[in-house]
């Protein structure tokens, strides 16, 4: 009676899974997409203000970027995870130090980031895959200005899960809106106005972080649900075990994503020097591209995302037949956004790379190639990202951590390393594809076998 009490209190429990979703995916659909335009606004000043050699400096600079969502995931995720996990079970004392804790790694992990980028940018730009010459001065001019705002970018990305967990989901948008807006506005005049190039677009995206990080800060000194004090901030061993459990999936499919960038960097570099399009041209194409994909990332993203705390909670409290409601209505949302994605990728390749500014001939001959082969699973690429964070939040990281490595790692880089082997620069394109063909093959597979474990459990407690 008294679990039923407190479930029925909680609209987690209670309130239709569609409304719920629109409640919880919207503002985390926005904030993802909102994120993906920080990288896209500097993306289109620099092309149309220094060109082609600064919008390969920016997709060399990228895997910095991707290392800091892969801390915010870790502690972000993982801190909300257990946080509503926690609740869901009534026991808020615990649920307190998970929400604590998780804001004092998210500080700390970004300061300890930005010292070892700092220390050693120039030769992990070269491990990135920096061209010499322009390139590589254009990405150490970028770096050295955005790395004092990982910090920053750490604490507002993972600090938005902590609020959405709170049931905060607005203000979780808010956040990452208000740097946004600040960051487009300063490189239109960093940038357009100044001419300040790199560093004007680095500047503005370091405001930008700065300033939404001070209102997530703001947020977390008010937290509702549960008091967050000196004890609850303290970093716990165990607290900080379970944390980095939980979000171990979502951080390992970030680096996995790294890994990718760095590795796919390198080859068009190296197989694009023996081609017509020369070491720097694949490297800015490719950058464009997956960025433009980004977009479609952030909102699968931010559906897995919403759907988190009604997972969790409802897994929690045992009510089963809503996690199977949560998991399905992000499936079919997810389905639809990405096909008319990769319809509109098919279509207009050209004008959507126009928007990068100019270039040549072979790099629109290129940057139709990536959008219509190197993305023609697009429409199946939803089911990944949300069958990782479905299991993430039903508390079993370790098949989360699997199915996230399985597009990258498992069949991306391989292929990646062999097929240009014989296919040259095209082996690097067509590997993708079959990538995700094969991922989503397993997530299938995995998904199938859970949802019969989870009815087994719908039975033994009937």
């Amino acid at each position: 009676m008294e679990d039923s009490k407190k479930n029925s209190v909680n609209p987690l429990a209670t309130e239709p899974i569609v409304r719920l979703m629109v409640k919880f995916s919207i503002p985390s659909i926005l904030g993802m997409l909102v994120s993906s335009l920080y990288n896209i606004v500097d993306q289109l000043f620099i092309g149309h203000a220094v060109g082609i050699d600064g919008n390969s400096a920016t997709n060399v600079a990228f895997p910095f970027t991707t290392a800091c969502t892969a801390l915010a995931l870790l502690f972000g995720i993982g801190g909300a995870s257990c946080f509503n996990l926690t609740t869901g079970r009534g026991d808020k004392k615990q649920a307190g130090y998970f929400a604590g804790n998780s804001f004092t790694l998210l500080a700390v992990s970004g300061i300890i980031l930005s010292i070892i980028t700092l220390i050693f940018l120039n030769p992990l730009l070269k491990v990135f895959g920096a061209p010499e010459g322009r390139v590589m001065d254009y990405a150490n001019e970028y770096v050295k200005i955005t790395a004092l705002g990982f910090p920053f970018l750490i604490f507002t990305t993972g600090g938005g899960h902590l609020i959405r967990a709170d049931g905060s989901p607005q203000m979780a948008m808010t956040c990452n809106i208000i740097g946004a807006v600040v960051n487009t506005a300063l490189d239109a005049l960093f940038v357009m106005g100044f001419h300040w190039g790199m560093k004007g677009a680095a500047a503005a995206t370091v405001i930008g972080q700065v300033i939404s990080a001070i209102v997530v800060l703001i947020y977390a000194m008010n937290y509702k649900t549960v008091h967050l004090g000196k004890d609850e901030l303290t970093i716990k061993a165990f607290t900080t075990k379970r944390i980095a459990s939980i979000g171990m999936a979502s951080f390992f499919n970030q680096i996995a994503i790294a890994i990718v960038q760095i590795v796919l960097n390198n080859s068009l570099k190296h197989y694009g020097a023996l081609s017509v399009y020369g070491d720097s041209e694949p490297i800015a194409v490719c950058g464009i591209v997956m960025k433009v994909a980004m977009i479609l990332f952030g909102i699968i993203i931010g559906l897995a995302q919403g759907t988190q705390p009604i997972e969790s909670f409802n897994y929690g409290a045992k009510n089963y037949d809503r996690v199977r409601q949560a998991y399905k209505l992000a499936v079919t949302t997810g389905a639809v956004v990405s096909v008319v994605t990769f319809i509109l990728f098919f279509i207009f390749p050209r004008q959507i790379l126009s928007l990068f500014g100019d270039g040549t001939a072979t790099y629109y001959e290129l940057g139709e190639k990536f959008f219509r082969i190197y993305l023609f699973f697009t429409w199946l690429n939803c089911l990944q990202p949300i069958t990782a964070t479905f299991f993430t939040s039903i508390g079993k990281p370790i098949k989360g951590m699997f199915l996230s490595l399985t597009r990258q790692i498992i069949f991306f880089v391989p292929l990646l390393l062999i097929l240009p082997r014989f296919f040259k620069i095209n082996g690097i394109i067509y590997s993708a594809p079959i990538a995700d063909f094969m991922a989503a093959f397993v997530t299938i597979i995995m998904a199938t076998i859970e949802f019969k474990n989870i009815r087994k459990l719908e039975q033994e407690n009937k």
